[in-house]
């Protein structure tokens, strides 16, 4: 198997940037052929969980001609935050991440954003909050998950719609938006996915977030499941390395945006502007119903909505 190295977009404020990836033996696919037959998706799929990940491995971060380098850690994941003292404009830079093993190279090219200046930032949930995903159903979500490749895979009715009108809120240039982060309970395994998923839908460009790798199909049934506070903490560092934004949070009903939602709010009591969650089930739930009468008690927007219409009525109505 051929050395790989995989970065996932990265993001940058006026003092550091940061760029993440894996280093591993490289045998799952880079991207999802639309005409595979079910089985051969589901065999694409599971591939994705059985990778080798290549830990202490030395890593090189490469941009505008400053170079720096790390390692890997255990699970072959790089973090890399960079002190970074020149200018940066606004918007998405490219760099290049090379990799060493075993006198064997490989590079890798890749993009991290630097927000436009502005009020608002987004940040989203993806399953059951734009990606239909049946995450309370475990079988279901497997057979989903399992059998229906990007192309069969859905959002929500007028959910691209919606997260548009949100990249471009208050904008007065074209060219610019509001930046986006996708934070997900899904493992690093599928990040191709979501990224071919949301390219083919045409949601907007975004820094994803992701759970830890999985290396095991032991694993793989268990993919977006367990605890779900690192999504806390995520949103955390978010909000604190960009303390001059306001955000927007969406999620849905089915796990625990809700609560997490509820605590960051807390935690935040001036960055917070509006919390969406979107009710998956015939009825709203009432302790969903509870959660979002304290958040705005904090003096934080709050929608509980069916469908993504109803949410982008309310930015209209209170974000414009």
């Amino acid at each position: 198997m051929k050395l790989a190295i995989k970065t996932y977009r990265g993001y940058a404020n006026e003092r550091e940037i940061v760029v993440m990836g894996h280093v591993f033996r490289k045998h799952a696919p880079d991207v999802f052929d639309l005409d595979k037959r079910w089985y051969k998706h589901a065999w694409a799929v599971i591939r994705m969980f059985t990778i080798k990940t290549l830990g202490n491995k030395e890593v090189t971060f490469n941009f505008n001609g400053k170079k720096v380098t790390t390692k890997t850690l255990d699970d072959g994941h790089f973090r890399m935050t960079i002190p970074y003292e020149e200018e940066i404009k606004s918007g998405w830079h490219k760099f290049e991440v090379e990799a060493s093993v075993d006198h064997e190279n490989v590079k890798a090219k890749g993009e991290f954003i630097k927000p436009f200046a502005g009020e608002y930032a987004v940040i989203s949930d993806i399953d059951d909050t734009f990606l239909i995903s049946h995450s309370g159903n475990f079988f279901k979500k497997m057979y989903v998950l399992l059998t229906k490749n990007i192309d069969k895979r859905h959002v929500f009715e007028e959910v691209v719609e919606h997260y548009r009108f949100l990249n471009q809120l208050n904008r007065k240039k074209e060219h610019e938006s509001n930046a986006f982060f996708y934070v997900s309970s899904s493992e690093w395994n599928l990040y191709n996915f979501i990224i071919q998923f949301t390219k083919l839908h045409d949601l907007p460009k975004a820094v994803l977030k992701l759970k830890d790798i999985k290396t095991g199909v032991a694993d793989f049934l268990f993919t977006g499941g367990g605890d779900h506070n690192h999504k806390f903490y995520k949103i955390k560092h978010l909000v604190e390395f960009y303390p001059e934004l306001r955000f927007i949070l969406l999620g849905d009903d089915s796990q625990k945006d809700a609560k997490i939602y509820e605590e960051i709010c807390k935690t935040f009591p001036e960055n917070i502007s509006t919390v969406y969650i979107r009710q998956t089930k015939s009825s709203k739930k009432d302790h969903i119903i509870k959660r979002m009468e304290n958040i705005e008690s904090m003096d934080v927007k709050t929608c509980y909505f069916s469908s993504s219409k109803e949410a982008q009525a309310h930015t209209k109505k209170y974000l414009v």
